[in-house]
């Protein structure tokens, strides 16, 4: 069980209301969600693409963009490599099409989980130099590749790095010293002398940043419907690699979803009816939990290879092909997954180290593609930072997943000495090491932390105390306005206490579906469902329950009611 807190910001939430034309409910839930100014609210409830920034004020993007309109106009061949996740497949598809567009003599590859690893490496650099290739773009990689990328330079390749990952640091006498890679340009938005407003795209929208000016600079302004398709392709890299929903992020995610029904793309479309989606009615939820998966699936089980050609596929039929392959490795992936996130939960708490602040598991026969997966279960399950670590060909690699309170991938920068290789964000974290330093670095990680039991307990942040009695479809209309949900723009929790439960009872195949009647304290009846990972706990009939919720409007032949969508009760 989580610790439940409310929300305590202040603001006129009456004025607020009153000039939006919303319930004070959702006038609440924006300042939760830290949307303060007349300027924040306006973006947050109408923003357009014309709120969009300015990408001429990344680093290096107008250098990069006049590189590559230099080589298109010399006819010089150009390389994409980029990675093997949803981001990077979407990265390499916006920029795949846009330089073919733009007459460019382009390829792309796609490195091989296991047999390439992440990004860029001399192996791909010495094939583009046997390949005559004069430029290599990489697209979601290549901050980190330092060493990779001298080398490239000293083959007389020129190099552009697209990226969205933290920059490598290392500890100097007087702090921090960032290091970038010695590329012809390296656009990141997180770079320290970077003076982009927002740096938290993903590596997708960094490279449709590159596209804009590079089309700019051709004059291929008027291209609109290749943009609307790389903009579709941006917002689905958005959700899937987790980046936050805020700023031009949730903008970029909201016109997509919008613009989806209508898209251009036969991957997407043929995606989603094999998923059985209505593509005029995706949300967040579907790219992040059905059709995202699918796109990482392929690159986890075989090759991403099939998850570009899936995005750049020119006719129906070859579209449906791809998309069922990807649909059946999913299922395979997920088939894959319980079975070693049930073994891995076993293994932490028969040895012990589930009482560790930092988890680290070694699970030597474990798809090295689905160990991140597994670290995000662990995290959730036991609540503290979790490393699934695994075989590979050259010694052990593994993915991480942190918790609120917990910079993984500075933690595991002061564990460098241990690594052969390592990477991510502050949530989540790759790593390659020997196997003779797993205990090593176990034991580093967890001598290194300072976290303590406040940020080892879960926490529910309630949106407002809201009685049941007061939800109505148009207030649930309304909230839609808060939308796209996920990471920096949470769907909203409401909650309620002192409910009578009427009714409860375990439903569904699965027998993980707790549905429930509950009555309110001014009597309002309440139809409730609960859905879990496991046997739900059943409260008795008659009793009294706290609840966190989320209402939504259940459809059935026709009939809309209320329903209530429990989070928790206690």
């Amino acid at each position: 069980m989580s610790k439940w807190l409310v929300y305590a910001k202040k603001a006129d939430f009456k004025a607020i209301g009153e000039k939006y034309g919303i319930d004070q409910v959702v006038a609440r839930v924006m300042r939760n969600r830290d949307i303060c100014t007349p300027e924040q609210m306006d973006s947050y409830l109408s923003g357009t693409l014309d709120d969009l920034h300015d990408p001429g004020l990344l680093k290096d993007a107008e250098k990069a963009a006049g590189i590559l309109a230099a080589k298109i106009r010399e006819n010089k061949p150009v390389r994409i490599i980029g990675d093997y996740d949803i981001d990077g497949v979407c990265s390499i598809a916006i920029l795949y099409k846009a330089l073919s567009k733009a007459g460019a003599r382009t390829d792309y590859v796609v490195p091989h989980r296991v047999t390439d690893g992440y990004g860029i490496n001399e192996h791909l650099i010495d094939a583009a130099a046997a390949d005559g290739i004069d430029t290599i773009v990489t697209c979601d990689n290549g901050i980190a590749a330092g060493s990779q990328i001298s080398y490239a330079k000293s083959m007389g390749l020129t190099v552009v790095v697209t990226d969205h990952h933290d920059i490598p640091f290392r500890e100097g006498e007087s702090g921090k010293e960032y290091i970038c890679p010695k590329a012809d340009a390296v656009i990141d938005p997180k770079q320290p002398d970077c003076h982009y407003p927002f740096r938290q795209l993903c590596g997708a929208g960094v490279a449709l940043k590159l596209v804009q000016l590079l089309y700019g600079r051709l004059g291929l302004d008027g291209m609109q419907e290749d943009m609307e398709e790389y903009r579709q392709l941006a917002a689905v890299a958005t959700v899937g690699d987790v980046v936050e929903l805020k700023d031009e992020n949730r903008i970029l995610v909201k016109d997509g979803l919008k613009s989806m029904g209508h898209t251009r793309n036969y991957g997407i479309r043929a995606l989603a009816e094999t998923c059985g989606l209505d593509i005029a009615g995706l949300s967040a939820y579907h790219i992040g939990f059905v059709l995202g998966p699918c796109l990482n699936a392929s690159g986890r089980l075989d090759t991403a290879q099939k998850a570009v050609e899936l995005l750049l596929a020119d006719n129906p039929a070859d579209a449906h092909n791809l998309a069922e392959t990807l649909y059946a490795f999913n299922e395979a992936r997920k088939a894959m997954t319980e079975e070693k996130t049930a073994e891995a939960i076993e293994l932490a708490e028969r040895s012990g180290y589930d009482k560790d602040a930092v988890m680290v598991l070694y699970l030597p026969d474990c798809h090295e593609s689905i160990a991140g997966i597994i670290a995000g279960r662990l995290r959730e399950h036991f609540y503290r930072p979790a490393f699934v670590l695994t075989d590979a060909a050259d010694g052990v690699k593994g993915s991480g997943r942190s918790i609120e309170g917990y910079n993984m991938f500075e933690e595991i920068s002061g564990c460098a000495h241990l690594l052969t290789k390592f990477g991510g964000h502050p949530m989540a974290a790759g790593v390659s090491l020997e196997r003779e330093n797993v205990d090593a670095f176990r034991e580093e990680l967890n001598r290194r932390q300072h976290l303590t039991e406040k940020e080892l307990t879960p926490v529910t942040w309630i949106d407002v105390p809201m009685p049941v009695g007061y939800v109505t479809m148009p207030l649930i209309e309304q909230l839609s306005l808060l939308e796209p949900f996920g990471k920096g723009n949470e769907k909203p929790v409401f909650a309620d206490k002192s409910l009578t439960v009427r009714s409860a009872a375990v439903v569904g195949l699965r027998a993980n579906v707790l549905r429930m009647q509950l009555e309110g304290a001014d009597g309002t009846i309440a139809e409730a469902v609960q859905f879990c990972n496991g046997q739900p706990k059943v409260p008795e009939r008659g009793s009294k329950i706290s609840v966190i919720y989320y209402p939504d409007i259940h459809t059935y032949q026709g009939r809309r009611s209320i329903q209530f969508i429990i989070k928790e009760w206690q």
